[in-house]
């Protein structure tokens, strides 16, 4: 019985942990996006801070960087970017940066039919951290 005991509390806190980082994955302006490729992951002094992702979604491709709750809970402000990379080229077009923002989306490329990453950048302590996903052609 003391087993059973232990066990409850123990999932139910990893049940609440999970759901205090979660983060809405739809592009602003449409709601019909869905992950492609692999999750890139931005790194500080080889701690994870921030993820990047690939979606597809209303005949576009989209950019997407997440920066976790240990990085953005720290004090000070920090910057965050995303932006597509097509045919091995970052799209300055699509890059959109945000402050003290966790989510930040970039805009949309109409890329379906080329080869795209998704990139993705943090900064504010004088260092710029980035990563990208794998490429989907």
């Amino acid at each position: 019985m003391r087993k059973v005991m232990f066990v409850l509390p123990a999932v139910a806190l990893s049940v609440f942990a999970f759901t205090g980082s979660a983060h809405a994955e739809k592009a602003p302006g449409c709601s019909e996006t869905v992950q492609i490729g692999s999750t890139g992951y931005v790194k500080k002094g080889g701690v994870v801070i921030a993820s990047v992702k690939q979606f597809k979604g209303c005949n576009k491709n989209w950019a997407y960087t997440y920066v976790w709750d240990s990085y953005a809970g720290k004090p000070g402000s920090f910057h965050s970017s995303a932006a597509m990379v097509v045919d091995g080229h970052r799209d300055y077009g699509s890059n959109v940066n945000g402050t003290d923002q966790q989510d930040v989306w970039s805009k949309g490329t109409g890329t379906l039919t080329r080869c795209t990453r998704a990139y993705g950048e943090v900064w504010g302590d004088g260092n710029v951290y980035w990563a990208q996903t794998d490429e989907r052609c």
